[in-house]
């Protein structure tokens, strides 16, 4: 049969796993892979996350971008799960009541962006408890390829990323004041378009965690209010011409 061989991006020198396939006997080839941290074959990459990476990439945007990725160049992309997402219930117990609040959040938006991806994008999941058990499975993929004689084609290729419409999407909903980069994120799943989640109601807001009570009165008074700083413009404008 032949060798292991597996495609790593440069960035996960550092999580161990790489030198945890080089003892398992796989040949590696490093590079900075504009789409997964793994790949397997040429129809398979794999997205390694830890649990705490997870919810940074919940909140930040990049788990449903690189989910994108995945399927637009792999027919069967693959996620890894590293972790245990248990340890996203544990609340210090010297901390106040909004970041106690904000620290439970944690859990049922896990579990919610983990269906997203299952569902919406048919990423298969693996939970993987350690890099060493990460590493196990890696290898087995590589095998399984190579038995059912589907490891032909380059593991590198050339990927153009594009920037997608989701990343503009998130930045238009973020621009509102008192609007940050998590809520936007929140309001796009719920209104599926910029213009659904600006037109909602401020009840429709409230609905959506981490939002509440005042914050929705305050977006929707910003959104409503005729503005009239163009007439205070055009009024300056007159006057320096004058």
């Amino acid at each position: 049969m032949p060798a292991v061989r597996i495609a790593v991006d440069e960035r996960e020198k550092s999580s161990g796993i790489p030198e945890l396939l080089k003892r398992a006997g796989a040949s590696i080839d490093f590079a900075m892979l504009p789409v997964g941290d793994y790949i397997v074959s040429h129809d398979t990459a794999v997205e390694r996350k830890t649990v705490r990476d997870l919810i940074s990439s919940i909140y930040d945007g990049r788990l449903y971008l690189q989910c994108s990725e995945l399927v637009r160049h792999f027919k069967k992309p693959m996620m890894v799960i590293q972790g245990n997402i248990a340890e996203l219930d544990e609340i210090p117990d010297d901390i106040d009541e909004k970041d106690a609040r904000r620290l439970a959040e944690r859990t049922p938006l896990a579990y919610d962006a983990l269906a997203t991806v299952a569902i919406d994008f048919g990423i298969p999941m693996i939970h993987s408890p350690s890099a060493g058990h990460t590493a196990q499975l890696l290898v087995t993929l590589v095998n399984k390829t190579l038995k059912e004689g589907k490891a032909g084609g380059p593991l590198l290729r050339k990927i153009k990323k594009e920037n997608p419409v989701y990343v503009q999407q998130l930045s238009v909903l973020s621009s509102v004041p008192g609007i940050g980069d998590k809520l936007a994120i929140r309001m796009l799943e719920k209104f599926k378009t910029p213009s659904k989640a600006l037109s909602a109601t401020a009840a429709d807001l409230a609905k959506i965690p981490g939002f509440g009570i005042s914050r929705p009165e305050r977006v929707r008074r910003i959104l409503d209010s005729a503005s009239s700083q163009s007439a205070v413009v055009q009024r300056t404008l007159f006057d320096a011409e004058g």
